[in-house]
């Protein structure tokens, strides 16, 4: 479908690691800007590093801390600047230097931090109720469930999203990969702990959609590459395998571990969500419904009463499932809204207006991608301005599709090379090598784009001697971004909390 290569999951690197040093300071009082000559033309537009103080109200009391938002520049092997990537930093004021460090990032690839930043985990909130349900009248709130509560927070850019831009566009392109990315945001998390003297705190990272992927690579990168050791990973609604996400329309495991998720969107949109009913769900896709996709075509009565399930599930009709033999998950979206609906990759829970009822495939721009989800981009450009003090004329990219289309995977782009992109053994090396480290997934049951069933494919894989008590799934009602739904925000910040307690409980 359309919107899976836009984001390739929000919403949805080694060659220069050696070569890179960072000019820009990043705290109070150490404001510089890059003394390269070298660089011109848009980065030029990005100004100093901007160091401000607040104070948030939370239940648990005052929180006094220190916003940062600036640059780190990256240079390559001849000393020039290549990139300049921007970040935003909060650490509580006067905090222990071995309080938590959290290092976050959105995906795509492309996607810049504004989702996770107001969306879930920063000081302030923007919140989709109300007047602003469709984004159109965005106010940023306090956040009293700022993660700020019991970590400090790095939100990172990288090439290509928000203001973070290469010198030029032979330099963007030595970013634009799996690779090369993870090495080069392991590279930029070296030089912020080194700069700012962290490195006695756990360090932790936090990715949505690709950025789940890319936490694990930047976390080996971190690990071999920096010589830094991560103490856990938390990702939201990630991508883990391609192969059960990219050229699978006919693959009877990817269907089944889609499944449950297409069931959950339908209960939701009948108002009749049940956890147990999603169980339900669960149990017959892994039996009778995978075990009838790998089979042959199902003829005579099993297969009415199989399409009957199938429909009864998903709200499709019986002839569409009977025309797809049940592979159904690329006529969902389209068809189970119901006459002239559709519904969101990222959140099926939800019905809206078709634009095109007369196609027979979606055309619809996504109404959560390319809809109120937008306004994160704006509200964070006039909060980094307003109250950050980052002032620049430079336009920030929440999302850029043009490094999605040129984003390589192994060693090509899309196609065969997106399939093979895979965290499993990434996984089981870090859980192996690094004994304390710990794991924490988060999926919205409603979320078809990345299937919670896929990840817990994943987790239920790793070795029992290494995964026990060290990795956890947690569920959310809603979709992709199931943290634009206050209760599902409020309860993981609960389960973040507790996982990050777990660390200094041990």
């Amino acid at each position: 479908m359309r919107t899976l290569s836009i984001l390739t999951l929000l919403v949805l690197s080694l060659s220069m690691q050696s070569g890179f040093s960072q000019d820009a300071a990043s705290e109070p009082g150490r404001q510089t800007q890059s003394s390269s000559t070298a660089v011109r033309g848009l980065l030029s537009l990005l100004p100093a590093n901007a160091v401000t103080e607040h104070t948030l109200e939370t239940p648990d009391g005052a929180l006094a801390y220190v916003a940062t938002a600036g640059t780190v520049d990256l240079r390559g092997q001849d000393g020039q600047v290549a990139a300049k990537i921007f970040y935003t930093a909060y650490r509580l004021k006067d905090g222990p230097k071995e309080r938590p460090l959290t290092f976050a990032f959105n995906g795509g690839p492309g996607a810049a931090s504004a989702y996770l930043h107001l969306g879930l985990v920063g000081p302030k909130i923007l919140s989709f109720t109300g007047d602003n349900a469709d984004g159109s009248r965005p106010v940023l709130q306090d956040n009293p469930q700022s993660w700020l509560n019991f970590t400090d927070l790095v939100l990172i850019d990288p090439v290509g999203t928000g203001w973070s831009r290469a010198t030029g566009d032979e330099e963007a392109r030595r970013f634009f990969s799996v690779r090369q990315d993870a090495e080069s945001l392991a590279k930029v998390i070296a030089l912020y702990v080194q700069e700012n003297e962290r490195l006695s705190a756990p360090k932790f990272l936090l990715g949505e959609s690709y950025g789940g992927f890319r936490a694990a690579k930047v976390a080996l990168a971190m690990k071999n590459s920096q010589n830094m050791i991560p103490s856990g990973i938390i990702m939201v609604s990630p991508l883990m395998e391609g192969r059960f996400l990219f050229g699978a329309d006919n693959d009877p495991l990817a269907a089944a571990l889609q499944f449950p998720s297409l069931a959950a969107a339908e209960l939701e949109r009948q108002n009749r969500f049940d956890a147990e009913r999603v169980r339900e769900a669960e149990r017959f896709a892994m039996t009778d419904y995978l075990v009838s996709l790998a089979g042959a075509w199902p003829q005579g009565p099993d297969a009415e009463r199989l399409f009957q399930r199938i429909a009864g599930w998903t709200g499709l009709s019986e002839e569409i499932v009977q025309r797809t033999r049940g592979f159904v998950g690329d006529v969902y979206a389209k068809q189970a809204g119901g006459s002239a609906t559709i519904v969101s990759p990222y959140d099926a829970g939800t019905a809206v207006p078709d634009a095109y009822p007369e196609a027979s495939y979606s055309r619809n721009d996504d109404p959560v991608l390319e809809g109120y989800t937008r306004a994160y981009g704006s509200a964070f450009a006039a909060y980094a301005r307003d109250g950050l003090g980052f002032r620049t004329e430079m336009t920030y990219s929440l999302l850029n599709e043009e490094v999605n289309r040129r984003w390589e995977w192994n060693g090509g782009r899309g196609g065969d090379s997106r399939a093979t992109a895979s965290i499993a053994t990434d996984l089981r090396d870090l859980l192996s090598t690094i004994p304390s480290f710990r794991l924490m997934v988060a999926h919205g049951y409603s979320d078809i784009l990345t299937p919670y069933g896929m990840s817990r494919y994943v987790l239920d894989h790793l070795p029992p001697n290494l995964a026990a008590n060290r990795t956890s799934l947690k569920l959310y009602r809603g979709g992709h971004m199931f943290y634009t739904r206050e209760e599902d925000r409020s309860q993981m910040f609960r389960d973040a909390k507790a996982f990050y307690g777990a660390f200094s409980a041990d």
